[in-house]
């Protein structure tokens, strides 16, 4: 795609711009020890902020990433839908970062990238991470890139590098542009990508951080979350000793994206305290540039751990007014058997269940009586099971999964990973889960176990043929 700054909606709003800046003329940003910045100072990109609110269709796309612990990945060039549909179905990957701004970015041209694919990849379930990739720090090797973009200007001015930090300024309107253009909501995390440099260098150092803080006001005056990429031995290490050496000098940023391939998939460092950004404000770059291939699908990645917001999170459940769902063992149920505590639980929870899909209508009172045992052989009817007035593992296991068939992974969180977890527990005994409706490392395990008992590849992802599997009760091969 070509930057979002030449797509015909600029161009029939350029006429309005000089009337719309009369109207935030008296602007005026406020940068502590930094000094201040006008409209008239940026008239050009404050003219772009003013036209995004303008240009920004309608759209019900969520704020992204949201709250989420997991797995992302990131690349130059925005894959197609079909690939991003496999490594939906087949990948560790619920996050994917994608470079929407910055004339820097190595693939400035993104044919894939449009206000539809961003769309269905979070209609989808994917969480987008939005990269700008503009000016750099000044004593950065490898930019500029092309003849047009620049580097952070280090000139230090009366001590305040105010050219640098309304370069920020700058940068950040047009990005908010880009962002609203491709139906990137308020309240997203729109991420600034400054490439590792020289820290000892003070001039580039300190204009990098100035440039970081006129990015960092203005995201978040324009109703976005702030966050940077950077490698944690330059940008992200700097922020950090910042933070805690000259606190209110600079602008932090609300979360951070940590370059560090130590091959560790966790948000930690030793390159910066363990205070910063904690909880929810970092991501960490694990692992730098290599194909991975998902489903057939090779792409060339960095990868990626989150754990961002107040991370997967699923909301508390009360079914059938307090009824216990979440049982040690969803062993097997016979009409004639004395009842103990124990089955007593099981039986609630079986009329709950039943009762809410409108199989049972007795009182929800743990006692195995007939209108359970009709519920009973009702279900298993239906579902093509042997019938009996007894209640087996199998129909358990097909019980809890019903419902809705997402897809789940790593990372996921909500209803369906309730039912996943409690049908885990009912297939696998062994497995123990915490039904807490959030997909992490042991429903992970445990599901890997389920896939690989019932002849499934051992892929971590539900699909369709694993609800299925559930749906008819399988245990094994």
């Amino acid at each position: 795609m070509r930057r979002p700054a030449r797509l015909p909606v600029r161009a029939a709003l350029a006429a309005t711009l000089s009337g719309l800046l009369v109207a935030t003329g008296a602007m005026v940003l406020t940068t502590g020890q930094a000094g201040t910045v006008t409209a008239s100072d940026s008239a050009e990109t404050s003219a772009y902020a003013v036209a995004s609110a303008v240009a920004a269709k309608k759209t019900t796309n969520p704020p992204t990433p949201g709250n989420f612990t997991g797995f992302g990945f990131d690349q130059c060039l925005t894959p197609e839908q079909a690939k991003m549909d496999r490594w939906l179905a087949r990948s560790p990957f619920l996050a994917v970062g994608i470079y929407i701004s910055g004339k820097s970015r190595a693939c400035r041209s993104q044919p894939n990238l449009t206000p539809t694919w961003v769309a269905t990849q979070l209609r989808k379930g994917w969480r987008l991470l939005p990269i700008t990739l503009g000016p750099q720090a000044s004593c950065q090797p490898r930019f500029p890139r092309y003849q047009d973009d620049v580097r952070i200007d280090p000139r230090p001015g009366n001590g305040t590098y105010g050219r640098a930090y309304r370069m920020g300024v700058a940068e950040a309107e047009t990005t908010v542009v880009d962002a609203k253009a491709l139906g990137i909501v308020p309240g997203s995390t729109l991420w600034y990508d400054m490439e590792g440099y020289d820290s000892k260098n003070t001039h580039c150092r300190e204009s990098a951080l100035r440039f970081l803080s006129g990015w960092t006001v203005r995201i978040r005056q324009l109703g976005y979350v702030s966050g940077v990429y950077s490698s944690a031995g330059s940008g992200i290490r700097d922020l950090d000793n910042a933070r805690v050496d000259r606190p209110g000098l600079y602008v932090m940023p609300d979360r951070i994206w940590i370059a560090r391939w130590d091959g560790k998939a966790n948000t930690s460092t030793s390159y910066i305290r363990s205070d910063g950004w904690l909880p929810g404000g970092r991501v960490k770059q694990y692992r730098g540039g290599h194909d991975e291939t998902w489903g057939g699908v090779r792409i060339n990645i960095d990868s990626n751990f989150l754990d961002v917001g107040r991370g997967s999170v699923a909301a508390a459940e009360v079914r059938c007014g307090g009824v216990r769902l979440d049982l040690q063992s969803y062993s097997a149920l016979r009409r004639a058997s004395t009842p103990t505590a124990a089955s007593r639980l099981r039986v609630k929870a079986l009329q709950c269940l039943m009762k809410e899909k409108g199989r049972y209508r007795g009182t929800v009172n743990g006692r195995y009586n007939k209108r359970t045992v009709r519920a009973v052989r009702t279900w298993q009817q239906s579902h093509g099971m042997r019938v009996s007035d007894n209640w087996s593992r199998p129909n358990w296991i097909s019980l809890l999964a019903d419902g809705s068939r997402p897809l789940l992974k790593f990372g996921s969180a909500g209803e369906g990973v309730r039912r996943l977890q409690r049908s885990l527990n009912a297939a696998v005994p062994t497995a123990k889960i915490r039904v807490d409706g959030v997909f992490g490392s042991t429903t992970d395990r445990a599901l890997k176990t389920y896939q690989s008992r019932v002849g499934h590849a051992a892929s971590g992802v539900v699909t369709a043929a694993t609800w299925r599997a559930f749906a008819a009760g399988k245990r094994r091969r």
